[in-house]
């Protein structure tokens, strides 16, 4: 299959042995991010159309010529990450990419960021709160995961991502749509209007299979608690392992009502 490289302006798609179509410059905002003009806007619909019977290669080899260097990528080191840094590793090995680190991952997190280093010779940064675990318990009298978890992550996650991408054009997600009923309307590439700048899905059509697949077919390395059942992780306070039958995030917020940390939900209100 060739690969497609969707113009935003030119309304056509290139393959691999055309050079990639100028783009003329968007309008940016005081903070060096881009303006969600009408003309943006209608060109990153048009691309998430024509990218949509892309493979994630095709997907992250167009981002990043279009967007690099204000392209990046935030992981938790999940299965889904790992095949996205593994591609990323051989098509834009420069790719900024951080972990939000929030004092609460489980140390089996912490040392596959290790691995990824060693693997493929990309140094995650942490990117971490402004205050400790224990200064952040201190101030709220304990542990806040426990009586108001949406803060804790807001707090923790969304605000230090917020932070993170200062000045960046676009992120890379590693969500697929069929893994909740949220999840299931994410455009291939939108406009992330939480967060202020384009964000790419390139999994989003894959299957729980198929991101398996490449991870065993690639050799991918992958976090040893997905050998014990936890099929989605976290955070160690609000993650548990899921049941026989059970949905694959089930085991994150178990028993509060609460399913996303906000990172991917379509809900637009600012962190």
């Amino acid at each position: 299959m060739n690969v497609l490289s969707p113009s935003l302006g030119s309304g056509r798609m290139t393959t691999q042995s055309d050079p990639l179509p100028s783009v003329a410059p968007q309008p940016r905002s005081m903070s060096g991010g881009l303006e969600p003009t009408d003309v943006l806007l209608r060109e990153l619909a048009d691309c998430s159309e024509k990218l949509e019977s892309a493979t994630p290669q095709e997907i992250l080899r167009w981002a990043g010529d279009r967007f690099a260097p204000r392209f990046t990528m935030a992981t938790a080191f999940g299965a889904e990450g790992m095949v996205i840094l593994h591609m990323l590793a051989e098509i834009a090995p420069a790719t900024r990419v951080f972990n939000l680190d929030t004092g609460y991952q489980f140390q089996e997190t912490l040392e596959l960021r290790e691995r990824v280093r060693q693997r493929y010779g990309i140094e995650v940064v942490l990117e971490r709160p402004e205050l400790t675990v224990e200064q952040y318990e201190q101030q709220h009298g304990g542990p806040l995961y426990r009586s108001n978890p949406d803060q804790c992550c807001r707090d923790r996650k969304l605000k230090v991502l917020t932070r993170a991408i200062q000045g960046m054009h676009a992120w890379a997600s590693a969500i697929r749509r069929d893994q909740s009923p949220d999840r299931a309307r994410a455009p291939i590439v939108g406009w992330d209007r939480k967060f202020g700048l384009v964000k790419v899905s390139p999994l989003a059509n894959w299957t729980k299979q198929d991101v398996w697949k490449f991870i065993t077919d690639h050799d991918v390395p992958y976090n040893p608690l997905h050998d014990q059942g936890y099929t989605s992780i976290g955070c160690w306070p609000c993650t548990r392992s899921v049941m026989f039958g059970e949905d694959e995030r089930a085991g994150r917020w178990s028993g509060q009502g609460k399913t996303e940390c906000g990172l991917h939900s379509l809900d637009d209100s600012k962190p």
